[in-house]
């Protein structure tokens, strides 16, 4: 939720005032998403190892169970796939929206004649490109 962090921008007309600019975005659904689930497949995969250590002969002499477990997973599998998908994009939509280069461009400060603005630092995204590894 971007529109949700401020940045103050002087204004260089008037120099002890400030003006407040928002990022624009909101890339939280896919984070959202991998999140949500992350904690269903963790909360799957206790119950399914409870199934297998506690009801071990139940699984074993029903034929339903390991089929209908090996389908549930299948579909864990491919839903992780899509949402690590969708937290990649998410993660690459908020890199491009926090860019120092697009937030100078968003100043109007930064756009007359003879007016130099630069970053001072550039954003450390490397727990977030490693949180897409996953």
């Amino acid at each position: 939720r971007l529109y949700q962090i401020n940045f103050e921008m002087p204004n260089c007309e008037k120099q002890s005032e400030v003006r407040t600019l928002y990022l624009v975005g909101d890339f939280s659904a896919p984070a959202e998403f991998f999140v949500t689930l992350g904690v269903f497949s963790f909360l799957y995969s206790m119950a399914a190892l409870v199934l297998y250590l506690r009801f071990h002969s139940l699984y074993t002499e029903n034929t339903k169970l390991p089929f209908t477990d090996f389908c549930v997973t299948v579909c864990f599998a491919f839903f992780w796939l899509v949402a690590a998908e969708a937290w990649g994009k998410g993660l690459s939509d908020v890199k491009a929206a926090t860019r120092p280069s697009t937030l100078i461009s968003a100043m109007g400060v930064c756009q007359g004649e003879g007016v130099i603005c630069s970053a001072g630092t550039t954003p450390a995204m490397g727990l977030a490109n490693i949180s897409v590894v996953r």
